[in-house]
C-alpha cells in the first residue's frame, strides 16, 4: 500500500515571521533560534532547522474534525521552509531517529488503530494500519513531547 507524505503549506506562516515577538506572543506564538540540531522538526519541510536558524513555536490545529479526537499542539515552523515536504512512499529523514506514535483514522475523525514504534520503524507500519479499509489517514507525532509531526494518506 503506497502513501503519501505531505508538509504543511509555507503560505499559512509566511507573514508571522514579520510579526514583532509581542505580536507573536499575543498569538500565543514564540520566536526561536536553533541552538542545537535535530530539536527543531518543521512541520513545511519536514527537516530539522540548523543551529542559528530561525523558527516559530506557535500553536497548531492539526485535527480539525467534529469528533472527540480534534487536537491542537505546538508546532516549529522555519523561516527558510519555502517549499513543503511531498514524497510517496518516502518517511522524512528527521522522523527516523525519533520514537513515533502513529494514529490512524477513519473519515470521520475517530481514532481506529494506534501505536508507538521508532521511527525507523514508521514505514512499515503506515503500510499495515493503510491496509484497514477503514483507516482513511494517519497523523504521526513525536511521541516523548508528543506534538504533531505529519500527516500521511494514501497516495
Amino acid at each position: 500500500m503506497s502513501y503519501r507524505v505531505r508538509g504543511l503549506s509555507p503560505e499559512f506562516f509566511a507573514s508571522l515571521f514579520a510579526l514583532t515577538d509581542d505580536e507573536l506572543s499575543s498569538r500565543g506564538a514564540v520566536r526561536r533560534f536553533a541552538d542545537e540540531p535535530n530539536a527543531f522538526p518543521c512541520r513545511v519541510s519536514l527537516e530539522d532547522a540548523s543551529p542559528g536558524e530561525e523558527v516559530l513555536l506557535l500553536p497548531y490545529r492539526h485535527h480539525d474534525v467534529s469528533s472527540p479526537y480534534q487536537s491542537s499542539g505546538p508546532i516549529y515552523v522555519r523561516r527558510n521552509a519555502i517549499s513543503p515536504y511531498d514524497r510517496v512512499d518516502e518517511i522524512p529523514r528527521m522522523q527516523l531517529g525519533r520514537l513515533t506514535s502513529v494514529r490512524a483514522y477513519d473519515a470521520s475523525g475517530f481514532l481506529v488503530e494506534s501505536d508507538v514504534v521508532p521511527g525507523t520503524d514508521l514505514d512499515r507500519l503506515a503500510r499495515h494500519f493503510l491496509e484497514n479499509p477503514r483507516v482513511d489517514y494517519l497523523h504521526v507525532h513525536n511521541a516523548r513531547p508528543g506534538c504533531f509531526a505529519f500527516r500521511i494518506d494514501r497516495a
